[in-house]
């Protein structure tokens, strides 16, 4: 599975599953949105998750499970199990990591054996992580588990001109962050001179979140509020560090207790995948908020203005009932799916490099896909169950 394969599912509404195995890390980057840390104890039930994971049909499970921290990588095992229930359904499984086990270029054997379980591995990279783990032994590990035959993605991070919140709290829809930021410049130019087409690469900003609420300055406006803005962000559902099932990614959303009720789904202690993905899926709100956006919702329905922010306007919602109801009868029953299925159809079409444009830094959009004329590292070569002596060699040069 590649890059632009899994960011293509993200406006899918339930085409994914994001889940937060920790939120204990061992590096201490200044810029973490989750504010992670080895003192951090949160993280859901461990039976209750792989009960949840369990729970998917072959017919309605996810087409992909993501997962993040923390550092999921701190519970190999974990992930390697909750990785083989969800492919036993027919999911693929993607797992984005800080590579704190890269230090000197190697990927211990006991890490290496839950990578090559996975269909995708990505790689956090920017000056902040560049800090704990030197760049080029990150991308010497990652060598390594291209050699073991497992796509590999890097998930860069740096600093611009914004890309259009209005808060910073979350993704800007439709207007595209244009980031000058020379550190990007430079890594982005190392990675293709090593790998070539072979490393996809998905570019974002810094976001006033976790530890990084003082870091960086609020982006400009998003958006006019008569235009459509389709927020992705709530087509996946995503198992918070306790165990929450929140309908949004936003880390903002993830971390609020109580979760504003609209985008709350569930918890995994109560819920299995199938009434998770129901509630997502005839939410008319949830629906309204994929094709739309929150701030064209509030001003269809809601006389008094939104407040700024497209993300907060998306949790003011909870306190509008003219907004709740307007969309209960606009995108209710057969009308209400036809819109999500026409949504979803759109930015489909469009491409991913058209969606990171819209959510992400749009200067550098187009590494989520292989330069015209070349192809991604193959998919379909044979699977490793351990790390075989010639990766491990290759990834401690």
């Amino acid at each position: 599975m590649d890059l632009a394969e899994l960011i293509g599912l993200r406006p899918v509404p339930c085409g994914g599953l994001l889940v937060a195995l920790t939120r204990r890390c061992p590096m201490s980057c200044a810029h973490c949105s989750t504010a992670s840390s080895m003192t951090a104890s949160e993280e859901p039930d461990q039976r209750q998750l792989l009960r949840f994971v369990d729970s998917f049909g072959v017919e309605d499970r996810p087409e992909v499970v993501m997962l993040t921290g923390g550092e999921p990588l701190l519970l190999p095992e974990l992930a390697a199990r909750v990785a083989g229930l969800a492919q036993a359904k027919g999911s693929r499984v993607a797992l984005l990591s800080g590579m704190f086990f890269a230090r000197g270029g190697r990927v211990p054997d006991r890490i290496m054996r839950t990578i090559t379980a996975l269909d995708h591995f990505s790689a956090s990279l920017d000056v902040h992580h560049e800090r704990e783990v030197p760049r080029a032994d990150v991308l010497r590990a990652l060598r390594a588990v291209l050699d073991a035959g497992i796509p590999a993605s890097i998930h860069l991070t740096g600093t611009g001109t914004g890309t259009g919140t209005g808060t910073g709290e979350g993704p800007g829809p439709d207007t595209g962050a244009d980031t000058g930021d020379p550190y990007l410049a430079d890594v982005v130019a190392d990675v293709r001179r090593v790998f070539g087409a072979r490393m996809p690469m998905l570019v974002n900003e810094v976001r006033p979140l976790g530890r990084a609420a003082g870091l960086v300055r609020p982006t400009p406006p998003g958006p006019d509020d008569d235009l459509a803005a389709p927020c992705a962000l709530a087509a996946w559902p995503v198992v918070a560090f306790d165990g929450t099932v929140a309908a949004c990614c936003n880390q903002w959303t993830v971390d609020r207790r109580p979760v504003p009720p609209h985008l709350r789904l569930g918890h995994i202690a109560e819920d299995d995948w199938p009434t998770v993905r129901e509630r997502s899926l005839d939410s008319p709100v949830l629906r309204m908020l994929r094709a739309v956006g929150p701030r064209r919702l509030h001003a269809r329905y809601e006389t008094a203005p939104a407040p700024a922010g497209y993300c907060r306007s998306c949790h003011a919602l909870a306190d509008r009932p003219s907004v709740l109801e307007g969309a209960a009868r606009d995108a209710g029953g057969r009308v209400g799916e036809l819109l999500d299925r026409l949504t979803t159809a759109q930015q489909r079409a469009a491409g991913p490099a058209a969606l990171v444009r819209r959510m992400g830094c749009a200067r550098y959009a187009h590494l989520v896909e292989p330069p015209p004329g070349e192809e991604p590292v193959p998919t379909n070569e044979p699977r490793l169950t351990q790390a075989s002596p010639t990766a491990e060699a290759r990834s401690s040069r």
